[in-house]
């Protein structure tokens, strides 16, 4: 009752109290919304569109009750957050850009069914149309305007309104790509933590394939967890799988990478679980790296662990990094709305040739550790070399090895 109260005061945010937000159609009204559906006017929406569709559905961006609004999107791209059930942090905003076209054919709409492949998915009620400031919003949300950056690519290639309003999801959204076991919901992934009788999570993002540094990291944090007096920390591995770049390994070849992993035990599968996080990638830096985190909230994580340069890329038009490598620790220690959090910083690790093994850097002999940069790893797996002994597990190098042979001959 008091956090009710104090939700209706707004001290504390809709999402502390109502935890996930799912945005389904109930069960015993699925076959009403598909007749529905049926009769009203439609827009046809694309693959990136439907994982954020997936997105809201699943309630990772709770409160969100579908695509932003104009009032939402304003406090998202000022303030990186949503203020009207208290502060609830939303760093990136979650937008349905459209033609003008429809727009004009759909504005005096009271709702509207979204199509994807000419299926029905979702009913979009009381529509909110606003213009797309693509300059504006790729200045602030990434800080360049540069259309070599892969998603501000996107943003100008997309339509010049944003459509929000309340949208109801006609069901759970799927791929049939093999790995639809790995999408857990937020909700489910809080029952099997409860099922595993976990009493910290701690999450670890990632579009990478993992190497034995990473795991270093993870099983390094689960060992302080256990010295704080937690009896059975969880790790949540939580590779990103909406749209990435072109160039990034696709998700099935990482998600046998992963599992390579576990398998080997180079991570425990006992106290580790696997899934796939749905959201696309955008590339935005330390802005980003708060949806990340937030979004991870929903699963009941306690614990996040942020790495050197998260959500970051390569500046279009050189070699130097777009964004700070620092920052995104930096903000996350200081973002409004992530109080639910402990952020665990990344610890650099690096080969240590007289180990053999990855192992933490340590400057004062750093003439021990080796850096092995993501293009000599490419290049070794490309010509089927095995990378130092200790660097990764065989069998998920081999995974990783069989991929970049394979385009290679493409």
């Amino acid at each position: 009752m008091l956090a009710h109260l104090l939700k209706e005061n707004d001290v504390l945010p809709e999402g502390v109290i109502d935890s996930v937000k799912e945005l389904f159609v109930p069960n015993d009204r699925v076959e009403l919304a598909r007749t529905e559906a049926q009769t009203l006017p439609s827009l046809e929406i694309n693959k990136l569109d439907l994982q954020w569709v997936q997105v809201l559905s699943e309630g990772w961006a709770t409160p969100l009750s579908g695509f932003m609004r104009e009032r939402q999107y304003l406090q998202c791209h000022h303030f990186a957050c949503l203020l009207d059930d208290g502060v609830s942090n939303q760093s990136i905003p979650i937008v349905l850009p459209v033609e003008t076209e429809h727009k004009e054919r759909l504005e005096d709409c009271t709702a509207f069914c979204l199509r994807y492949d000419g299926k029905p998915v979702a009913i979009l009620r009381k529509p909110e149309f606003y213009k797309h400031n693509k300059d504006e919003r790729c200045g602030r949300k990434f800080g360049i305007s540069n259309p070599g950056h892969p998603y501000v690519k996107i943003v100008y290639e997309s339509g010049d309104w944003l459509v929000g309003g309340d949208l109801e999801v006609i069901e759970r959204i799927t791929w049939d790509d093999g790995l639809d076991q790995y999408r857990l919901t937020p909700k489910e992934l809080r029952a099997k933590f409860r099922e595993m009788n976990a009493d910290a999570v701690f999450a670890f993002q990632l579009r990478n394939p993992v190497h034995n540094g990473h795991a270093l990291l993870m099983s390094d944090t689960r060992k302080k967890l256990l010295e704080q007096g937690y009896k059975n920390p969880v790790l949540l591995l939580h590779p990103l799988g909406g749209w990435t770049k072109e160039d990034d390994v696709p998700l099935a070849v990482r998600i046998e990478q992963h599992k390579a992993i576990l398998e080997e035990g180079v991570l425990d599968p006992k106290s580790t679980v696997l899934a796939i996080f749905p959201s696309p990638m955008m590339y935005a830096g330390p802005t980003e790296v708060q949806w990340h985190a937030k979004a991870r909230m929903c699963t009941g994580a306690n614990f996040y662990i942020v790495g050197r340069d998260p959500a970051g890329i390569l500046h279009p038009d050189g070699n130097r990094d777009l964004f700070d490598p620092t920052h995104g620790a930096k903000v996350l220690a200081m973002a409004p709305g992530l109080t639910q959090l402990e952020i665990v910083p990344f610890k650099v690790a690096a080969y240590n040739k007289k180990k053999g093994a990855m192992d933490f850097f340590d400057p004062e002999n750093k003439q021990d550790f080796e850096f092995i940069s993501g293009t000599k790893m490419r290049a070794l797996a490309r010509s089927g070399q095995d990378p130092p002994p200790g660097f990764m597990s065989p069998k998920a190098w081999k995974v990783l090895c069989l991929y970049y042979q394979s385009i290679s001959k493409m």
